[in-house]
């Protein structure tokens, strides 16, 4: 099996994500389905385009999904988009991030460094998405947020970059003005996503992985570790929701397992949910499943 057709086959990654954006908004009847958060029924309001920081001149955007008004502290969701990494943006997370502001989070879907040639390899991405974290950490007070009650959620790509969040403290932290805030996040759900890069090899996915990570795995080994969650696994890490589908051929469910496993053998909270649908997740009773497992996770671990 070629390893991670997710890196060569960007059309479908962008389907994949595109369908994580149909969430319903509306919630179906189920068995024990969780309460609300917040009682208010009016409709989310949106800001796009905010920047939360600028690199080598280019704004750094993300738009925000917020509920109706509320007197309390709300928790909120950072989502990240897929694509390989070189591909789409914080766009196709739209839905969801209504879905999450319909049931009490405030939502910040976020554009992140894209890797083109020799331009944004690997860490770019990930120093862009804690930013993002503490950049809503230092707003907090202007959205009504929780600050000690953030979560990540993650497709695909977006899924390593979440996984991570939950993992690892700030690698640059060079901005003084946000040097005071964390960028870990205190849940994750994880969405079909790559958790290490050190098996299942092949030339093509190799060749990718050697220019995205700045070095071959033969001489460069720890570079595929460092990006690779597996390697990350402690017992100070969040709690996680890994959720992945059983006929996914572009990241094999092997991954999936493989992190759920050492995240518990840390002693690491984890949930792993598996779905009866590929990586793309088309079928409306996976995206279904997909949502209010992910609702009841935030529920559970990030309200204050």
């Amino acid at each position: 099996m070629a390893r991670f057709a997710v890196f060569l086959n960007l059309f479908l990654l962008g389907t994949a994500t595109a369908s994580l954006a149909q969430t319903p908004r509306t919630q179906p009847q189920m068995a024990a389905e969780p309460p609300a958060v917040s009682s208010d029924n009016s409709s989310p309001s949106v800001q796009q385009d905010i920047s939360y920081g600028t690199v080598d001149g280019h704004p750094l955007l993300l738009d925000v999904y917020e509920p109706g008004a509320h007197s309390d502290l709300r928790p909120a969701v950072v989502l990240i988009h897929g694509g390989g990494w070189t591909s789409f943006d914080k766009g196709t997370m739209r839905a969801m991030g209504m879905f999450l502001a319909r049931s009490g989070f405030v939502a910040f879907s976020v554009d992140y460094r894209l890797f083109h040639g020799s331009e944004n390899r690997w860490p770019a991405q990930l120093d862009d998405v804690q930013r993002a974290v503490r950049w809503i950490r230092a707003n907090a007070a202007k959205y009504r947020i929780d600050p000690d009650h953030i979560g990540a959620f993650g497709h695909s790509a977006g899924a390593q970059l979440a996984a991570l969040l939950g993992m690892e403290t700030t690698r640059d932290n060079s901005d003084s003005a946000l040097a005071k805030y964390s960028s870990q996040v205190q849940a994750v759900v994880d969405v079909s996503g790559p958790s290490d890069f050190t098996t299942d090899h092949d030339a093509d996915g190799d060749a990718f992985l050697s220019a995205f990570l700045g070095g071959d795995y033969s001489h460069h080994p720890e570079l595929w570790r460092d990006a690779s969650p597996v390697f990350h696994v402690s017992k100070s890490n969040s709690p996680f929701l890994i959720v992945h589908g059983v006929q996914d051929t572009d990241v094999p469910m092997a991954q999936a397992e493989e992190l759920a496993d050492k995240l518990k053998q840390a002693g690491v909270s984890v949930k792993l949910v598996k779905v009866e649908d590929g990586h793309t997740f088309q079928k409306p009773e996976a995206r279904k499943q997909l949502a209010f497992e992910t609702q009841a996770f935030f529920f559970q671990n990030l309200r204050p």
